[in-house]
């Protein structure tokens, strides 16, 4: 009979995800996993294959519960939707006072990303896109550009993220947020 196991794996993943998210996946250690989740490899190995299982498994953990497509999904549809999306770089973080998307974060590593994180990231952008197709589409009913604005709300967002763990100043951000949705309100 196997010993009861004394961890949860979304605590697992929840903690995994600070590491990863700090040092990347390349230079996380298993030793770094142990110490910040308190399970020793032996445990993690029991439940993940490896660290790239851990890696995969935290990206999907972390899309899952804290991915945009909750916001960009709900009724109806709309601006409000695509600028609660936007807000989410601001309130995201995780320990350690990393903000914005861990998602995008991720790819600052990627050539050194195990394929399947890149799938995993490139379904949920898609998943993302198509969303905010359909509330782009609520506000402008036949916009064919609809595609290239959802587009440069990704890549606005993406920055967002990135200018969140090289910035303080959320008053700024906040702003700039105010402005990309006064442009886009303005698309036509």
């Amino acid at each position: 009979m196997g010993r009861r196991k004394l961890f949860s794996r979304e605590e697992v993943l929840a903690k995994a995800i600070s590491v990863f998210w700090e040092k990347g996946f390349a230079d996380t250690s298993v030793q770094d996993l142990e110490r910040t989740t308190g399970v020793n490899k032996s445990g993690l190995y029991v439940e993940f294959k490896d660290k790239k299982d851990i890696f995969l498994e935290s990206l999907r953990y972390y899309l899952e519960t804290r991915g945009g497509d909750g916001i960009l999904a709900t009724e109806p549809k709309g601006w409000h939707n695509v600028e609660r999306f936007l807000a989410v770089a601001q309130t995201c973080y995780v320990g350690g006072g990393r903000r914005g998307c861990f998602s995008v974060n991720s790819l600052r590593d990627i050539a050194l990303l195990p394929p399947d994180a890149q799938q995993i990231i490139d379904k949920n952008t898609a998943t993302l896109k198509r969303l905010l197709i359909s509330n782009i589409k609520a506000e402008l009913p036949g916009a064919t550009n609809a595609p290239l604005l959802a587009d440069l709300v990704l890549t606005f967002f993406s920055g967002l993220c990135i200018e969140q763990n090289v910035a303080s100043n959320q008053a700024a951000i906040s702003r700039k947020i105010t402005s990309f949705m006064n442009f886009l309100r303005a698309a036509h």
